[in-house]
């Protein structure tokens, strides 16, 4: 489905990705994890053609590599930032409106089943988004991003922050999104959570692949887990 080969990217003259390689199989979660600093976001910014890249970044038989990011989107790929991108004057029904696609006409998910999945968003469905707690804002964003009804969502650290039992209904939320085909390529910090949902990991440093495997690899690989992730 989506397959990263010797992916490289920069922020003007700094090379921050040293050769990339990674794929995600349809109906897969796999998660990206390492260190601040050691180009996760990056890679998924590179993916959605929002910072240079150079290498190739594959979705199915189309290369992605120089789109601009609103063409990558309508190939179906969904990215959910870091900074929780919300439109604070709008409502809740109406950021969610907001995500929805033209031409599709059985998309995967509603209203309803946002709701259903997280009904604190129901329930503050005509409220502004911009009084929300950052939980809630999360949920959001990750709901809006959902109602465009990709195949693959990229989820930058969406339990940053957030209470334990946000977490983990972010946790059943991401397994919801498997169950209905949606693939994951997830950045998270935290390790419990990504060896809970995850079928593969990939860990980075310094800009480069520095492990791949199964959560059960990564369990067992003392090294990694000491010299490339906070833990």
């Amino acid at each position: 489905m989506l397959k990263l080969d010797n992916l490289h990217a920069f922020y003007g003259k700094s090379h921050v990705l040293h050769g990339v390689t990674l794929d995600v199989k349809p109906g897969e979660i796999v998660s990206l994890l390492g260190r601040n600093g050691s180009g996760r976001s990056t890679t998924v910014k590179a993916i959605m053609g929002l910072v240079d890249g150079k290498g190739s970044v594959r979705w199915g038989e189309r290369e992605l590599l120089g789109l601009k990011a609103f063409e990558i989107a309508h190939q179906g790929i969904g990215y959910v930032p870091e900074n929780r991108d919300i439109f604070p004057k709008l409502t809740v029904h109406q950021n969610l409106l907001l995500g929805q696609k033209r031409g599709r006409p059985q998309p995967r998910w509603s209203f309803d089943d946002m709701y259903a999945m997280f009904p604190r968003l129901k329930e503050r469905q005509h409220t502004e988004a911009g009084v929300l707690s950052g939980g809630e804002q999360q949920m959001l964003t990750l709901c809006r991003t959902l109602m465009g009804d990709p195949d693959l969502i990229m989820i930058d650290e969406p339990t940053e922050g957030l209470a334990p039992k946000i977490v983990e209904q972010v946790a059943q939320y991401l397994n919801e999104l498997k169950r209905r085909g949606v693939s994951v390529l997830l950045v998270e910090q935290k390790l419990t959570i990504a060896l809970e949902i995850s079928q593969r990991c990939y860990v980075m440093g310094h800009g480069r692949i520095v492990f791949e495997g199964s959560p059960d690899d990564l369990k067992c690989n003392a090294y990694i887990r000491k010299e490339w992730l906070e833990v």
